[in-house]
């Protein structure tokens, strides 16, 4: 998450109003007294649910009273007295937000999901009135007004425009009347997000495809039906078959199912999540959220949500980011045209008479897959142990960067499934501690991200060492069968771990600018530049091992890979630019959505001529990225990124894959440098030059 002001990004916001804790209860609050582990981390094992509320209720008081002695500071406001104190202000609120929020997207229950409810509305009241005082504000444009005065080398520069910055877009300039709407709303959209994303786990979770035939089953790979019927073991349904809507289960069984009306239950399931007119319905809750978005974004002076917050972005407005989308839609859309006229003939081929739908897709694609390319994915799969690949992406910044990766076992974590790594240097000195959570469990959110316990930062001119979790949803071991997972799972591991690079080898004073709080757009480049090396031949033959003889993928199915390297990219970039052009007709009106979502879409869809076969990646009743993490105008950075990301894996390409130069220039200017200055000027930094859009476009094959 970017963190563009001094509260910490997880804080939603909020005056939790607190009834005061005995003294017993505060001492033994493990989330209260200093942290008694190894490297400072949280003490999971002894953290309990009831510890939050009061844990809470103690931060904020003690934010409150930072706060004060800030503003009640009768010395002239200076950079340090104001600035840098409000830089340091809500540590603990940061640690007991980090921890409450981190658990609730990964490990939640019925008692932390209750509680993010409650905290919702406070914690955005809390927010807003640091962030609306005027006493406050007036300091630090005093400081901002006279920073001419005071010694500032880049990085004080910086953090002082977006402290200055984060007060006005969040109200400081307004009137005391408008200040009370701003309130009202920040209050409302909290507790919208946080409904839409509980009810979207609870649609997931609800769901059961149970086969109780083994004919039903036609198709599908022996470890895919091995973790169904552990799955429906777990679930007390011995001698059947239990199918999910978590991608490791629903994503193959479209891609090998061999029974049409299985593959349309199980689809629709899929897609019509929060989107079933029941208790856990979002449509009424995304209008909302979009509305009030717009109501906040016209009362800062924006025309629309997506001109607020894509001012802070390299795209700058709505504008150049559908003309980059509508630059690529063509090409994409024509090549998934041609796709699915090759599926329709496949199709016609089985002596079949119906028009391909959303659940034939990867059906048949995978069928023309093998036809065309010899290359079946359940030949791929078992050189990709999930321990393999994230040797290997260790081994890949090893090679580059000169870092190592020691497993600890004394090191707390919040699930046994958890594995914790600590991060070291080329010279051996401590960069940070990584945890790993790879596996999905009805306790967490659908999807992969990364994210932080505790941000890098410099205090008394020492390194503060980041601890950083990347979390996944990854196929679970089946019997003596490890974790195997799909090449786009492998991918996704080098993917997020790009981002936890981004968080370990951070080297910034400012907590607020160290790591990942960057622009949307730039934040997927140190994850995306990472999928490069773990496709490219080189690298693939020092990872990918057989798991069972050892052996490394051999060059005829490396070839294999290469030669489908853009087969299916019309329908893979068709179904994403679908879901950003969706993401931006949602945020970029300048008018309240009214009526039914679904029209909403299907007209936003119709629009840009998007076939029947296709939907976009996200449809809108479960749009996570966008109406409940963070995204919201902002899914098409990954595309963006993209363009960085391919022209600077050219880099490495011209000069060699683990080029020492290059990849001592990528991490200086770009992984340690954090929010410190521009991202076009930190690229340019690095590339000696604007990116080329050119090796996107030959990267997916649309050109």
């Amino acid at each position: 998450m970017n963190k563009k002001s001094f509260i910490p990004f997880l804080v939603v916001a909020s005056m939790f109003v607190g009834c005061g804790s005995e003294n017993k209860l505060q001492t033994d609050n493990p989330l209260l007294t200093a942290y008694e582990t190894p490297f400072n981390v949280p003490p999971f094992d002894k953290i309990k649910d009831e510890h939050f509320k009061p844990a809470f209720e103690e931060a904020l008081k003690q934010h409150n009273l930072e706060i004060d002695s800030i503003i009640n500071n009768s010395e002239e406001p200076t950079f340090d007295n104001t600035i840098v104190a409000l830089e340091g202000s809500g540590s603990l609120l940061n640690n007991v937000s980090t921890v409450f929020y981190n658990l609730n997207s990964a490990h939640t229950n019925d008692s932390i999901q209750s509680l993010a409810k409650e905290l919702a509305p406070q914690l955005s009241a809390h927010g807003d009135e640091i962030n609306l005082n005027a006493k406050l504000f007036a300091r630090v444009k005093s400081v901002y007004d006279n920073k001419a005065k005071f010694p500032l080398d880049a990085e004080d520069q910086k953090l002082l425009e977006e402290t200055y910055k984060g007060f006005v877009r969040s109200g400081a300039n307004l009137s005391d009347s408008d200040k009370e709407k701003l309130k009202k709303i920040n209050a409302e959209i909290s507790v919208l997000t946080t409904q839409f994303g509980q009810n979207l786990l609870a649609e997931t979770n609800a769901y059961e495809l149970v086969v109780d035939k083994a004919e039903d089953l036609a198709g599908l790979p022996e470890g895919l039906k091995s973790a169904a019927a552990e799955t429906a073991k777990a679930k007390g349904k011995d001698g059947k078959w239990v199918f999910t809507l978590s991608n490791p289960s629903v994503m193959p069984f479209l891609q090998y199912a061999d029974n049409r009306e299985l593959r349309k239950q199980i689809w629709d399931a899929y897609q019509k999540r929060g989107n079933n007119d029941n208790e856990s319905d979002n449509k009424e809750i995304l209008t909302k959220i979009a509305n009030l978005r717009l109501e906040k974004a016209k009362l800062l002076g924006y025309s629309s949500h997506a001109a607020y917050v894509l001012e802070e972005s390299m795209a700058a407005n709505p504008t150049n980011v559908y003309q980059l989308l509508n630059k690529l839609w063509a090409p994409a859309i024509n090549k998934a045209k041609v796709e699915a006229a090759d599926i329709q003939k496949e199709i016609e081929a089985a002596q079949d008479t119906f028009q391909v739908a959303p659940y034939d897709w990867r059906y048949y694609a995978e069928k023309i897959r093998v036809k065309r390319f010899a290359l079946n994915e359940e030949e791929i799969k078992p050189y990709f142990s999930l321990a393999s690949v994230r040797e290997g992406a260790f081994e890949t910044a090893t090679k580059l960067f000169g870092i190592t990766f020691v497993a600890l076992n004394n090191v707390p974590t919040y699930h046994e499934e958890v594995e914790v790594y600590e991060v070291k240097d080329k010279d051996g000195s401590h960069l940070g501690l990584l945890y790993a959570d790879f596996f999905p469990r009805e306790s967490k959110r659908g999807g992969a991200w990364m994210t932080s316990y505790r941000s890098q930062s410099t205090k008394e001119g020492k390194r503060v060492a980041p601890v950083i979790s990347i979390v996944c949803n990854f196929t679970k071991p089946v019997g003596d069968q490890p974790a195997l997972l799909t090449f786009d799972e492998a991918s996704t591991l080098f993917h997020e771990f790009g981002h936890a690079l981004h968080g370990l080898l951070s080297n910034v004073k400012y907590q607020s600018l160290a790591g990942t709080s960057v622009s949307r757009d730039f934040v997927e480049l140190p994850s995306q530049i990472m999928e490069n090396w773990a496709a490219d031949p080189e690298v693939l033959k020092t990872y990918a091992k057989h798991y069972k003889t050892g052996e490394a993928i051999p060059d005829s199915l490396i070839t294999k890979m290469e030669n489908a390297g853009t087969f299916d990219q019309g329908f893979a970039t068709t179904e994403y630019l679908a879901a950003s052009l969706l993401d931006l007709d949602y945020h970029a009106t300048q008018q309240p959505i009214t009526g039914d979502v679904n029209a909403f879409e299907k007209a936003a869809m119709n629009k840009v001529g998007l076939i029947d076969a296709i939907i976009p990646r996200y449809r809108s009743t479960y749009f996570q990225h966008v109406f409940s993490g963070g995204y919201s105008a902002g899914y098409y950075a990954y595309i963006w990124a993209e363009v960085l990301d391919s022209d600077a894996f050219a880099a490495f390409k011209e000069k060699g894959l683990f080029d020492q130069v290059t990849a001592e220039s990528f991490r200086k200017n770009i992984l340690e440098k954090g929010g410190t200055a521009n991202p076009a000027d930190l690229y340019k930094a690095f590339r000696g030059k604007d990116p080329d859009p050119v090796h996107l476009m030959k990267k997916r094959g649309l050109n």
